[in-house]
């Protein structure tokens, strides 16, 4: 039965939502296509009527989930453009976050999967990279633009870096602290 454009459209919107979320909890290497397409609720054989690979699916995936993302970060801003910047900070580390990651930052849960891939997600996370840099760079108050920059670009590293090492350890007492001092670290004034 041939479907409609606009339910193929809808098909393959579920197919990187679902996708986006996935890859985010379990990793590139810890979900099949057919797994992807089950939670998607539609069937192994449809994949590659809209995708050429996985590999090219978590291209797309990478790109839905940064975007959301940055929604996030923009909407924090126009809410409360003063303290948009603590309010990110503060929600990033935290243990709802780091419980969470299939609605988490990607950065923080399929960074290393990119880094491993062929270079076509790179990109994806490049472009994304530097607008999460340029809007924590227009929030931080003082400083020339390049020494703006530069404490923008620590900050995400601090962050991305804490979540990917409270994820990583057994110790939930010490993934809190790790979290926490970060936490502590960044909203200095």
């Amino acid at each position: 039965m041939k479907v409609s454009r606009e339910q193929a459209a809808l098909n393959r919107e579920r197919i990187v939502e679902v996708a986006a979320r996935l890859f985010r909890e379990k990793g590139y290497d810890g979900i099949g296509v057919a797994d992807l397409m089950k939670n998607a609720g539609l069937t192994h054989g449809g994949f590659y009527g809209h995708f050429a690979s996985k590999e090219d699916l978590m291209i797309e995936a990478c790109q839905h989930a940064l975007d959301k993302s940055l929604e996030g970060w923009h909407a924090r801003v126009e809410q409360d453009p003063q303290g948009a910047l603590p309010a990110i900070i503060d929600n990033y580390l935290t243990a709802r976050h780091r419980d969470q990651p299939g609605g988490g930052c990607p950065a923080a849960a399929m960074g290393v999967d990119v880094a491993r891939m062929s270079p076509g997600a790179r990109p994806v996370f490049a472009r994304a990279t530097q607008q999460q840099f340029a809007l924590l760079q227009d929030l931080l108050p003082d400083g020339t633009p390049q020494a703006r920059r530069q404490q923008a670009i620590a900050t995400f590293a601090a962050m991305v870096g804490a979540m990917v090492l409270a994820r990583s350890v057994d110790d939930e007492a010490l993934s809190g602290e790790i979290l926490d001092a970060v936490k502590a670290q960044l909203l200095q004034d």
